[in-house]
């Protein structure tokens, strides 16, 4: 899927699919650039598995997780300030 920019040139989106949580350091800059809600900060344990409970004591750090996959429009801003490079996009 192509689509182009409001002057004509064209574009493909690139859609956030995946966040590597052993690569995530937890900055939060990629969920401050979307403007979608796609990411939300989860809590990650000694297995080094996603928390739900943010409050668990088991948490041992936080990480960026996918909320809202759907709702990214490819817009790739996300992967532009991220430090780690840990986010998987793919094009549609």
């Amino acid at each position: 899927m192509s689509a182009q920019t409001r002057d004509g040139r064209s574009w493909v989106p690139s859609y956030l699919t995946a966040i590597d949580a052993a690569l995530c350091i937890g900055c939060g800059r990629c969920y401050k650039v979307c403007g979608r809600h796609v990411m939300t900060l989860r809590g990650v344990n000694d297995e080094g598995d996603i928390v739900e409970d943010e409050d668990d004591e088991d948490v041992d750090r936080r990480v960026m997780a996918l909320a809202d996959a759907g709702a990214c429009i490819g817009c790739g801003a996300c992967a532009r300030v991220c430090p780690t490079n840990c986010q998987t996009h793919t094009a549609a």
